[in-house]
């Protein structure tokens, strides 16, 4: 056991930080005890994914490079939801907002890069937000609820990531750029004019050209007003025009600062023991916002702690290889002509497909591909080499000469340097992915994706993975088809069938059994086995809470800052008086900050207290309405035959019929129905999982509806007469989507993906539908309120006492 090892303390807990830091622990596993502060309450993500979450593609939790499990297992002290506010650099001290002070003997500040918000009049008006963190994407998934109309200003990388997200939400969007073509910084004019073009035939809408002026509005932003005097609607204003060094805690510690931290080679600052890396340092003048160089900066950073030699970081040679709205585009070195160079172009409108290299003194030092990017490393490479291309241009802008054509298809990876970066997103090198390949023993992608997380975040990169797979392992490389995790080879359905086979009962019975590769299995992974075991064996099986999401080991939704959200079930929508007046005067008594009415007619809480959450229940005395789970959420009605001139049917009474009937069921994915009681659809019914529309005489029933980030109109699945069949069809369908859909897919891409005749053929046997109504109801009768159980039961109760802020501590 190791007594003497250093204290090292890293402020932020960010991606280039904490790779550092994982350099470290292979370089010197024993030489430091590590504490880490983070400021946002969540373990290390993928910052570069956060346009997937927002556009809906990905979940916080699978964007996480490091769980919190990781921390624990290399007895690592963090501090998540602390901001370090404080250094004594004398003392060796650093002391956060939370109260909590670490001595350290080497200090590393990893503390990233603010949004800059243009400082026009009315900026800090409601509406008005950045987009960097998660909580951002968590507004506009909000507003969008309620909104219609985004303006972002911005027409580089972050910006039109934003914009695409804003409109997979449903949003009009326009984007605001002060040049005359976007992300000029990446591309060129002609790459940029068709860049814009194929966005503008998504739907984007595009201001260019314009100097923002100011923001108009009373408490919340109506309109962006420019300096010609023109002016565009907003009801949401989202700021991507750039990013600044965070340095404020450095400033005030003393710490040399220009633009950002200023630091040497070795990433050392003016003070002995102090370092920096990231978005904050700036190195020889320049501060890098790519990944690459900051990735490059941690593994020499490492090596210098770890006392290994290395020569130092001499900066970095940037290139960009990104998928911008499904759009391939590349870009490195210097693609705008300098004096003295020249450009060969190539251009196809009809593919889509642009080539641009940029040659000075018979040397590539710059380039732009749209479209088709797959001799992007190539062309990096060779620009950061200083290789000399002389009589191989045209072959290299059209790529058809013959010796290419008639050698290995590996050449081109072959000739690679050993540090060129093959994923960009985690900073993994060509070498590195060789020796996972030849020391490592790895022979599939899926292997090499667990060993390096070569293509674990947004996959563009798995073509040179699978290159290099063929390259080093040849014949001993092998095709593994991709599970539902990396932790396993099996998909879905034979993940059930085989717990139905050998009738499997536990989690880790399962992934004993079947062999998975990771024996604690993933965030991925134990949640949906935990699922799929509760739904083959509703009788027997109990259920696992470690392997469910805070929000569900909570029933409650956790919001920004540590608190949590209520909100009680009222069936249908309806409530009373007396209700109304319940919830007001407990939420007085628990000082709750906000009370909100939600989209499914509800009340929402929000900023409880995680200790005052059973009290709350307890007082409240309502059921929960699982808004924080994969359960039945809502059953939206409107007021129907029982008070609207239009109304054919009681829609309020069979809402309230199929809420009572199907609440606390859990299901791959959340769960919204909807009752209109005429055509005319005030209850949104025909955007829902399972919609119920009332005609004359009878009821639709529409399924596959969603109206969140994929909106999706519903099938009509059947016509009905009576309300007890509305019951019947409707159990049917949900126990089937339970039965046969994959964890976290919802109804609308499930009913895509398996065709809706093919649901209307397993429903139309009555007998059928009867067995899925009656299995259904077995798992229903199983089922008890969690605020009730865990308001009587004292055990499950001290879960929610409060505790030291520490997150996690060895």
């Amino acid at each position: 056991m190791v007594t003497n090892r250093k204290k090292l303390v890293m402020v932020g807990n960010g991606m280039a930080g904490v790779w550092a830091i994982e350099h470290l622990l292979k370089l010197a596993p024993d030489a430091y005890e590590i504490t880490i502060f983070g400021a946002e309450p969540h373990p290390n993500y993928n910052r570069i994914m956060l346009s997937s979450v927002l556009a809906g593609g990905a979940d916080m939790d699978e964007i996480i490079i490091n769980d919190l499990e990781w921390y624990r297992s290399h007895n690592i002290n963090l501090h998540i939801g602390h901001t370090v506010t404080r250094i004594d650099t004398k003392a060796r001290k650093v002391y956060s907002d939370g109260g909590i002070e670490a001595g350290y003997d080497e200090l590393i500040l990893a503390t990233g890069s603010n949004p800059f918000m243009l400082p026009l009049p009315g900026a800090d008006k409601e509406g008005v937000i950045a987009f960097r963190d998660i909580n951002d994407c968590r507004i506009m998934q909000e507003t969008a609820k309620s909104y219609k109309k985004a303006v972002v200003i911005g027409g580089g990388l972050l910006g039109l990531e934003a914009a695409r997200g804003l409109l997979h939400l449903g949003m009009e969007v326009s984007v605001v750029h002060i040049n005359e073509y976007i992300m000029e910084r990446q591309l060129d004019e002609a790459a940029s004019t068709m860049l814009r073009k194929e966005l503008e035939h998504q739907g984007m809408k595009f201001l260019l050209a314009k100097q923002s002026e100011a923001i108009l509005g009373k408490k919340r932003v109506k309109s962006l007003l420019f300096a010609d005097g023109s002016m565009v609607e907003a009801d949401l204003l989202v700021m991507a025009v750039g990013i600044k060094p965070n340095v404020g805690l450095a400033q005030k510690s003393g710490i040399e600062i220009n633009r950002g931290i200023v630091v040497n080679d070795y990433l050392e600052t003016n003070i002995p023991g102090v370092y920096a890396l990231g978005e904050c340092a700036e190195h020889r003048g320049i501060a890098y916002g790519l990944v690459a160089p900051l990735y490059e900066q941690g593994a020499v950073l490492a090596k210098r702690l770890a006392g290994a030699p290395t020569e130092g970081y001499a900066g970095s040679v940037t290139s960009t290889k990104l998928k911008v709205s499904g759009v391939n585009v590349f870009s490195a070195g210097q693609f705008i002509e300098p004096e003295g160079s020249r450009a060969l172009r190539y251009q196809d409108e009809i593919d889509g497909v642009y080539k641009k290299l940029v040659i000075q003194d018979d040397k590539l030092i710059g380039a732009v591909l749209f479209g088709d990017t797959s001799d992007g490393a190539q062309f990096f490479s060779m620009i950061k080499k200083g290789e000399d291309i002389k009589g191989r241009e045209k072959e290299l802008l059209l790529g058809i000469s013959a010796d290419a054509l008639s050698s290995s298809p590996n050449n081109r990876l072959e000739g690679m340097a050993d540090d060129e970066i093959i994923c960009g997103c985690n900073g993994v090198s060509k070498g590195a992915i060789a020796e996972a390949i030849q020391s490592g023993g790895c022979t599939s992608v899926g292997e090499i994706k667990a060993c390096t997380k070569a293509s674990a975040s947004c996959g563009g990169c798995k073509p040179l993975v699978e290159g290099l797979l063929q390259l080093y392992a040849g014949d001993a490389a092998v095709s593994v088809k991709e599970g539902i995790c990396g932790c396993t080879t099996l998909n879905r359905d034979e993940i059930v069938s085989e717990i139905k086979r050998m009738e499997l009962k536990t989690v880790k019975e399962v992934m004993n059994v079947l062999e998975w590769t990771n024996d604690e299995g993933c965030a991925k992974c134990r949640p949906s086995l935990n699922y799929y075991l509760g739904m083959l064996w509703p009788e027997e099986y109990v259920d696992e809470k470690e392997s469910r999401f805070t929000n569900e080991r909570y029933h409650a939704n956790i919001q920004k800052d540590g608190t949590y959200s209520v909100v009680p079930r009222i069936y249908g929508g309806v409530t009373s008086p007396t209700e109304l007046k319940k919830i007001a005067e407990i939420a007085e008594k628990f000082d709750v900050p906000l009370v909100k009415f939600t989209g499914g007619q509800r009340l929402d809480l929000l900023g409880v207290k995680k200790e005052d959450l059973p009290k709350m229940w307890e007082e409240l005395d309502m059921p929960s309405g699982h808004a924080y789970g994969k359960t039945l959420r809502t059953v939206k009605t409107c007021v129907g035959s029982t008070f609207c001139r239009f109304g054919t049917q009681d829609a309020i009474a069979m809402g309230i019929r199929l809420e009572k009937e199907f609440e606390r069921l859990t299901a791959p994915a959340k769960v919204k129905l909807a009752v209109s009681g005429c055509p005319r659809n005030c209850a949104e019914a025909t955007i829902k999982d399972f919609g119920v529309v009332a005609i004359d005489g009878g009821w639709e029933l529409h399924i596959g509806g969603n109206g969140g980030v994929h909106v999706r109109a519903t099938d009509l699945l059947c016509v009905v007469k009576t309300e007890d069949e509305v019951v019947e069809w409707a159990s049917a369908f949900l126990q089937y989507y339970r039965e046969n859909a994959g964890w976290n897919e919802r109804t609308s891409i499930w009913v895509e993906r398996v065709g809706v005749e093919s649901v209307k053929k397993a429903l139309e046997n009555r007998e059928e539908r009867l067995a899925l109504q009656e299995r259904i109801q077995t798992t229903l009768n199983l089922t008890t309120d969690p605020w009730k159980e865990i308001v009587n039961e004292p055990e499950l109760r001290k879960n929610f006492e409060p505790i030291a802020p520490i997150e996690i501590y060895k």
